[in-house]
């Protein structure tokens, strides 16, 4: 990684950790600086003495640290994915929602919605209050496999083979959600609603500790296809013939991407635009090195995400914006910019 980029990326770095402390801080209960240096201090053992309310104590550890970690998680999560599969289809508008992730997990949350998790009693007294959690991430899982066995099922290696093969089945799952929604009653369109809106509301430790390991492994594994995604840029062809296996690298990008998304959306609902947004505005401060696009990509997220459910959750206090309509409302008009700076580049 080159020492400007180097740079880049502790910059993003610092700037993560003073969105994290910044979020920890702000809310109902404001936390100052020096309360938080003792809170953490006190906790560590280096401060003898807590000297700061046990509320705000309280609400740091229990309430506002794990909000904080999950938003990191699922920012990271979905700026990591956005950069990989924009790298993959070669298609800056691309992101998890074009293999089926998103759609997937939508359509099996509601499917459970509808029918009831009481019905379901196996899976409620294993997965709990986690049980549309669990059963979202298995229907992200299975779309994004049924788009990449349809897509072998076509007999053509082409990545616009895969493209098509997740619009076409987003379409389907899409309309099929569609329909549940039309037949739900009111109390099931509530639930539904709030759950496509996102929110990083039901944050716990235990989501957390869920979460992490399936971002873990996407952040660890992608940026090590960085080169092969690089030469992608030169066509299907031409990577080819560099000694790049376009069934291998489909296959990577495609499950460590439904791994870290998948997980995401399952706890925190649907949110837009992080994944489509922050790979732009890493490549243009960065460059389009995709190891350093990655990366950037994932502090990035994070970072977004961080700042959107602090807003979310202060804007119209004491009630709580859905995170999914302030991340459309933001990323919307940021992203028709960005469309606007290129083709003004263009001209």
């Amino acid at each position: 990684m080159p020492s400007h980029s180097g740079r880049m990326i502790g910059l993003l770095g610092l700037l993560l950790v003073a969105s994290m402390v910044y979020a920890a801080c702000t809310g109902a209960l404001s936390i100052s600086l020096p309360e938080l240096a003792r809170i953490v201090g006190f906790k560590l053992g280096i401060v003898p003495e807590l000297l700061v309310e046990e509320q705000k104590s309280i609400v740091f550890w229990v309430i506002r640290l794990p909000r904080v970690c999950l938003a990191v998680l699922v920012g990271a999560a979905l700026g990591t994915a956005g950069a990989s599969l924009q790298g993959l289809f070669r298609n800056p508008i691309a992101d998890a929602a074009l293999i089926g992730v998103t759609s997937g997990a939508s359509m099996f949350a509601v499917l459970v919605m509808m029918l009831n998790i009481r019905y379901f009693s196996m899976l409620n007294e294993l997965a709990g209050t986690y049980a549309i959690s669990f059963v979202s991430f298995a229907g992200a899982a299975l779309t994004t496999l049924l788009v990449y066995q349809l897509s072998k099922v076509m007999g053509e290696k082409s990545i616009t083979t895969l493209l098509l093969c997740g619009i076409a089945i987003n379409a389907f799952v899409g309309a099929t959600t569609g329909l549940m929604t039309y037949l739900a009653d009111d109390a099931q369109l509530r639930s539904i609603t709030f759950w496509n809106l996102g929110s990083l509301g039901g944050a716990s430790w235990t989501a957390v500790l869920t979460l992490a390991p399936f971002v873990g492994v996407p952040l660890l594994f992608l940026p090590q296809l960085s080169k092969s995604l690089n030469l992608l840029v030169l066509g299907e062809s031409q990577a080819a013939s560099l000694g790049v296996n376009l069934k291998t690298l489909k296959r990577q990008v495609i499950i460590l991407a439904t791994l870290g998304v998948g997980a995401s959306v399952a706890i925190a609902g649907t949110i837009g635009f992080v994944g489509l947004v922050v790979p732009h505005m890493i490549r243009a401060a960065f460059g389009p090195g995709h190891r350093t696009l990655i990366i950037g990509s994932a502090l990035g997220g994070a970072i977004v995400l961080t700042l959107a459910d602090t807003l979310s959750r202060t804007i119209v206090a004491p009630s709580e914006l859905p995170i999914g309509i302030l991340t459309a409302l933001l990323g919307t008009p940021f992203f028709l910019y960005i469309l606007w700076e290129q083709k003004r580049k263009r001209l």
